[in-house]
């Protein structure tokens, strides 16, 4: 049954993502905060069947953590399921997102609406460059960028070394940085079709001031927090299944 939830799952995933998309394209003219609200909807859908469908659902540690304002916050990257949750979970945000998302038939187009950071992942130092420029304006805009420094979906588990422009980001613009940790990975694969049952569990972390210190060193700070505390979550959590 877990299979047949999971399955059904994705196809209305598949289904709904481009026809959202072409809603928000319909209503161009609704402005960025109303193309958000559109864009959370369809993710507070998608998080709703999975749980109906797949009995997976989340709950969120450090809520308080979240400053008011806007900010830039760096999420592990281990699953799909972090770019959905993200629009729920954060004030009205834009993303950093690899631009070949934005060519994608009816998707791209909603995702255009929403006035994503979109880079060339494969450009170095420019890509860098630009999302400190977009995101200095998302940010005097009043909407918080959503980075994972990662760059791509990692195995769970694993890791890479963290992209620094969300810190260069936060440097530049004086906001603050909140880490962003959770267990998703091992609920839903990067690349598996399967959701396993159970809770997400999604940590908050303390903001952190970017004036602190070098960007580097914040960088390396805030990507040892991240991993330490998946690595904790899937400790505790295993500790309870063999109670």
């Amino acid at each position: 049954m877990q299979f047949l939830g999971s399955l059904v799952f994705t196809m209305l995933w598949l289904v709904l993502t481009p026809l959202w998309g072409l809603l928000m394209f319909c209503l161009f003219f609704v402005p960025q905060r109303g193309q958000f609200a559109l864009a959370r909807a369809w993710a507070r859908t998608l998080l709703w069947l999975l749980k109906v469908l797949c009995h997976l659902e989340y709950k969120v540690e450090g809520a308080e953590n979240l400053p008011p304002g806007a900010h830039v916050a760096l999420w592990k990257h281990s699953s799909s399921w972090e770019t959905i949750a993200q629009m729920v979970l954060l004030p009205p945000q834009v993303w950093v997102l690899k631009r070949e998302l934005m060519w994608v038939p009816l998707v791209g187009w909603g995702l255009a609406l929403t006035r994503p950071i979109a880079v060339d992942r494969s450009a170095g130092h420019s890509a860098v460059k630009h999302v400190l420029e977009q995101g200095k304006d998302r940010i005097a805009r009043g909407y918080w960028v959503s980075i994972f420094p990662e760059g791509t979906r990692m195995p769970a588990g694993e890791t890479r070394k963290y992209g620094v422009s969300g810190v260069l980001l936060a440097k530049a613009t004086g906001c603050l940085i909140v880490p962003i940790a959770h267990n998703a990975g091992y609920f839903w694969a990067r690349r598996g079709l399967m959701k396993h049952p159970g809770t997400i569990r999604v940590v908050f972390g303390t903001p952190i001031d970017a004036r602190e210190g070098e960007p580097r060193e914040l960088n390396e700070r805030i990507q040892r927090w991240v991993e330490g505390q998946v690595a904790a979550i899937v400790a505790q959590s295993s500790a309870q299944a063999g109670d």
